[in-house]
C-alpha cells in the first residue's frame, strides 16, 4: 500500500508531470497542499514541520539547518533563475546605478529571501556596494523564527512598490513592476546576466526540495522514491532547471558564501554538509 505524503510543491515546469498525475508510483502518493504563493508554506514547514515533502528556498534551508531544523535536503532543483532583473529604482527621481546604492534606503520583502541574498551578493562582490551602509527596510519576518532581524520594518499596510513610487525608498530588491516610473537597477539586464554567468559559471538556485527528517529516518526507500519521481518529472519538461552535480555544487557554494557573508548563517557550510543528515541507507 502506497504511503501518503503531505506535500508542498509549486507549479513549475519540472513539477507539472508529478502534480498532474502523469507520473505515478506504487510506493508513494502525494497529498498536495495549496499555498499561493508557494513561499507562504515555507514558514509552517520550518516552524512546524507541516509537510513530509516541501519545496524550500535555499537560503531558508541554510538558515534552518544552522538551527538544526528537522529537514533533509534533496538534490532536486525546482526553481533557478538569474536575479539581475529583480531590482528596481524610481527613474522619475533621477538615475540610479548599483554603485550608487551606498547609504541609500532599500526595500526588500524580507531580509532573508533567496533572491535578496543573491542580489546583495552580486551588489557586494561584483559592484563594490557596502551592504552595511544601506538602510534596509523590510516588510515580513524571516521564515526561521530564531533569526534575529535588525532591519527597519516598513509602515504596516504600505506596499513595497508604492513606497518606491512615492519616493520613500530609493530602490527595491526582489520585485518586478510595470509602473512607468520604475526601471531596472541594472540598466541592461540581459547583458549583465550574460556577463555574470560567464564570470561565475553558475545559474542561481532559488528553490530545492526538502523532506522531513522523520520520513528520512523511518522510510529511506520512500525518500529515494520521492527523489526519483522529482527527477523523472523534471525530465518530462524541457523548461525545467537542468543541473549537473558540478553545476549544482558551484551554485550552492556561491549562495552559501553569500549567505554567510551577509550574516544569515553563522558560518559557511560545505556543500557536502547540506546533505549529511540523510540516513546511510539512503543513496541518492
Amino acid at each position: 500500500m502506497a504511503i501518503r505524503l503531505r506535500t508542498l510543491l509549486g507549479d513549475h515546469p519540472g513539477t507539472a508531470a508529478l502534480k498532474s498525475g502523469a507520473i505515478k508510483s506504487d510506493l508513494v502518493e502525494f497529498d498536495f497542499v495549496d499555498y499561493s504563493p508557494t513561499n507562504k508554506g515555507f514558514k509552517p514547514m520550518v516552524r512546524e514541520a507541516a509537510f513530509d515533502v516541501s519545496e524550500m528556498a535555499i537560503v531558508t534551508y541554510l538558515m534552518a539547518r544552522s538551527f538544526d531544523k528537522p529537514m533533509v535536503l534533496l538534490p532536486d532543483v525546482v526553481m533557478a533563475r538569474f536575479q539581475h532583473g529583480h531590482a528596481l529604482y524610481n527613474a522619475k527621481r533621477g538615475a540610479l546605478t548599483p554603485t550608487d546604492l551606498n547609504g541609500k534606503r532599500v526595500g526588500i520583502r524580507s531580509f532573508t529571501t533567496t533572491t535578496g541574498a543573491w542580489l546583495r551578493g552580486i551588489l557586494a562582490n561584483d559592484c563594490g556596494v557596502d551592504l552595511n551602509s544601506i538602510d534596509w527596510v523590510t516588510f515580513e519576518d524571516a521564515h526561521v523564527a530564531e533569526f534575529r532581524d535588525t532591519t527597519k520594518r516598513a509602515p504596516a499596510g504600505k506596499p513595497i512598490i508604492q513606497m518606491l513610487v512615492d519616493g520613500e525608498l530609493d530602490a527595491v530588491l526582489g520585485e518586478k513592476s510595470d509602473h512607468a516610473d520604475l526601471k531596472p537597477l541594472f540598466a541592461d539586464v540581459a547583458a549583465e546576466e550574460k556577463a555574470w554567468a560567464a564570470k561565475h559559471k553558475v545559474v542561481p538556485i532559488n528553490h530545492m526540495v526538502v523532506v522531513s527528517r522523520a520520513l528520512c529516518e523511518k522510510n529511506p526507500d520512500v525518500v529515494r522514491e520521492v527523489h526519483r519521481l522529482l527527477a523523472e518529472s523534471a525530465k518530462a519538461s524541457t523548461a525545467a532547471p537542468r543541473f549537473s552535480a558540478d553545476e549544482m555544487r558551484r551554485s550552492l557554494e556561491l549562495i552559501i558564501g553569500y549567505t554567510a557573508q551577509q550574516g544569515l548563517i553563522p558560518r559557511a557550510f560545505s556543500v557536502d554538509e547540506l546533505f549529511d543528515d540523510v540516513t546511510p541507507a539512503l543513496q541518492l
